[in-house]
C-alpha cells in the first residue's frame, strides 16, 4: 500500500486508481447473524482490489504461510514451521479460477518475496507494468 500510494506524489498521481484495501466481494449480513460466521463468506476477502482506467477490476493478494499450511508446535526455541496442506492450496486456486470466470484479474506475491531486499523495487516494476497495461482507452 505505501510502495502505491508513494506514486500520488509524482506528476499525475492524483489520476492513478485508487488501491482499495481488504475489499469483500460479498457481504452477506445473515451469515453474521446466524453466529457461524463474521459476515463475510468464506474466501471472499481480497487483499486489495484496483478498479484501473480501463474498466478491469484487479485483485492483489499476498500470500502468507497460512494460504497453503497449518502451523506447527513451536520447536524448543519456539520458532513455528509449517506444513503444506494440499487441500488449503486447492482451494485457494479453485477460488481464483472462479473470481477470473467473474471478470476479475488477480495476482497474488508471496509475502517473503515481498519482504527481502529486492520486495519495494518488485512491486514498483509491477505497478509500472500493470498500470502501463490498464491505461483509459482513447477516444
Amino acid at each position: 500500500m505505501i510502495t502505491y500510494c508513494a506514486r500520488y506524489a509524482e506528476e499525475g498521481g492524483f489520476d492513478l486508481p485508487a488501491l482499495i484495501p481488504q475489499v469483500y466481494l460479498h457481504y452477506d449480513p445473515y451469515t453474521r447473524k446466524s453466529g457461524k460466521q463474521s459476515g463475510a463468506l468464506y474466501r471472499q476477502r481480497m487483499d486489495f482490489l484496483l478498479l484501473a482506467p480501463d474498466r478491469s477490476r484487479i485483485v492483489i493478494e499476498v500470500d502468507g504461510a497460512q494460504h497453503y499450511g497449518r502451523p506447527n508446535p513451536p520447536d524448543e526455541h519456539g520458532k513455528v514451521t509449517w506444513t503444506a496442506v494440499p487441500r488449503l492450496y486447492a482451494e485457494m486456486v479453485a477460488e481464483d479460477r472462479r473470481l477470473r470466470l467473474a471478470g476479475y484479474e488477480i495476482y497474488r506475491f508471496g509475502g517473503w518475496e515481498l519482504s527481502e531486499p529486492g520486495g519495494r523495487r518488485l512491486l514498483e516494476d509491477f505497478f509500472t507494468s500493470l498500470l502501463a497495461r490498464h491505461q483509459k482507452p482513447t477516444l
